[in-house]
This record gives C-alpha cells, sequence and structure tokens, in this order.
C-alpha cells in the first residue's frame, strides 16, 4: 500500500467473458433492485448533480465501461463514450448502450483523445487496475474541459471492519481479484488526483456491504444490519458514509487547473 505507482501490470488474459462471470461479479447478482442495480443509479445521480452546471448537455467518458449499464442511463443527457481492454464489455456495452460510442481501449493510452474533449470522466473499479494511476489521472486532466468532473470509486484498504475478515481463508472483495494492483489508502488517491490539478468535493465510502464480518450471525443479517447505511445513502442520493466505513472510497473531483 505505498503511494509510489505501482509497476505491476496486471494479467491481461484474466480480462474478457471470464472476467465478469467471476470474482466480485459472480456473487453479486445484475438484475432489477440488486446491489450492482441501485449502484448504477446512484452513480448516475451523482453525475448528473455534479456535472459542470452551466453545460445543458456534454460528452462524458467512461473508463472501464464493463456492462455498459451506466452509460445506458446517462445518454439521454450526455454524449457518451465507453472505453474498455475487454472485447467482451465492449460487445455487451454495444448491447445496453447503443447510443453510446464504444473504443476497446486502455485507461492506460489516453492520447486518442484530444485535450479538453470532455466535460465529465468516470472510472468505477478502474484505477487500481492501472499500471500507473497518477500517469491516468493527469491525462485525465487533460482531456477535461475546464470545471469538469471526475467521478471514481477503487477498493478502500484500510476500511474499519476488514480486520475481523480473513482473506487467507475466504478473500474479501478487495484480495479475491488478482487484477487489483493498484489498492491504497484514501489519502493517497486525494495526493494523486489534487497533485494532477483536481479539487477534490467529496471523498467518501460505500458502506459495509462485503459480509460476513462475524461468526455464527446469518450471511442475511449480517448484510441488512451493515448495508442499510448504503441502502439510504443510495436511496436519497446524498454522499453520508466517511471513507473509514466504506468497502469501497468514492471520490468526485473537479478539474481546477491544467497541467
Amino acid at each position: 500500500m505505498s503511494d509510489s505507482p505501482a509497476l505491476t501490470e496486471a494479467p491481461l488474459d484474466e480480462y474478457g467473458e471470464r472476467y465478469f462471470q467471476s470474482y466480485n461479479y459472480a456473487d453479486r447478482p445484475l438484475g432489477r433492485f440488486s446491489m450492482y442495480w441501485f449502484a448504477r443509479r446512484y452513480y448516475a445521480r451523482l453525475v448528473r448533480r455534479f456535472a459542470p452546471p452551466e453545460r445543458i448537455s456534454g460528452r462524458l467518458l467512461e473508463m472501464g465501461c464493463g456492462l455498459g449499464h451506466l452509460l445506458s442511463l446517462l445518454g439521454d443527457r450526455f454524449n457518451c463514450v465507453g472505453i474498455d481492454i475487454a472485447h467482451y464489455a465492449a460487445r455487451q456495452t454495444r448491447h445496453n448502450a447503443p447510443e453510446a460510442a464504444t473504443l476497446v481501449a486502455s485507461a492506460d493510452r489516453l492520447d486518442v483523445f484530444a485535450d479538453r474533449s470532455f466535460d465529465v470522466v468516470v472510472a468505477l473499479h478502474l484505477v487500481e487496475h492501472l499500471v500507473d494511476p497518477p500517469a491516468c489521472l493527469r491525462h485525465v486532466n487533460r482531456i477535461l474541459t475546464d470545471g469538469g468532473l471526475l467521478l471514481f470509486a477503487t477498493p478502500n484498504p484500510i476500511y474499519a471492519l476488514r480486520p475481523l475478515k480473513h482473506p487467507e481463508e475466504t478473500p474479501d472483495a478487495i484480495a479475491k481479484d488478482p487484477t487489483h494492483i493498484n489498492v491504497h489508502p484514501p489519502d493517497v488517491w486525494r495526493r494523486w488526483a489534487e497533485e494532477s490539478g483536481f479539487r477534490v468535493l467529496r471523498m467518501f465510502g460505500d458502506g459495509l456491504w462485503d459480509v460476513p464480518y462475524l461468526p455464527l450471525i446469518p450471511k442475511p443479517i449480517q448484510f441488512a444490519f451493515f448495508g442499510f447505511p448504503s441502502l439510504i445513502q443510495v436511496i436519497t442520493g446524498l454522499t453520508l458514509i466517511p471513507t473509514s466505513l466504506g468497502v469501497n472510497l468514492i471520490t468526485i473531483a473537479r478539474k481546477e487547473r491544467s497541467l
């Protein structure tokens, strides 16, 4: 968990259809009213709330667009572009968000986009997969318009209840994915964002949903108890949960200056 860019590369053969049937996707339903379904609507709500208000419509880039469901929710407000390193993800995005332009490309290679070409950039569970996250953040700053929005979510390795987990027996949501090569605590991501020319507007957690934490108590009961703050946050659209109480860290930042 050092604050220096990692030089390790994620195993590229992990990406593809198998990736979306493994790890955190494998044990989380994707259907209507699932945690995934609610989360995508929550993120869409945040984008609409914090996007530059003077632009009624604009251009939005989602890096690591995955299955394309977030882009499908934002197509009425933005001209959307999605990139993903996996051909399978690009096909799914074209199916689920046909109005979006979809490219097979890596977030490590953003040179294809011109300066100030997007008003919003979203990266949900993408930055922890990158070889050099600070370099990516600098490129995001370059391709954003002045005052543009960056929203990203990434695992938080120091959330409060993680010491109760036993990853050597049952890996938690962070440890189970071998492509998580750059997992860092919140203060590192804040510093990297600020050094890349962003002003952090919000930095908060997404709740303690990665149960179980306690022995003997049934998992559904733990999920209902520990996950309740997450439900409140999602329903209200607010940013209430402290970073220490989030399995994942959510950061909302605005481009403050060009590098």
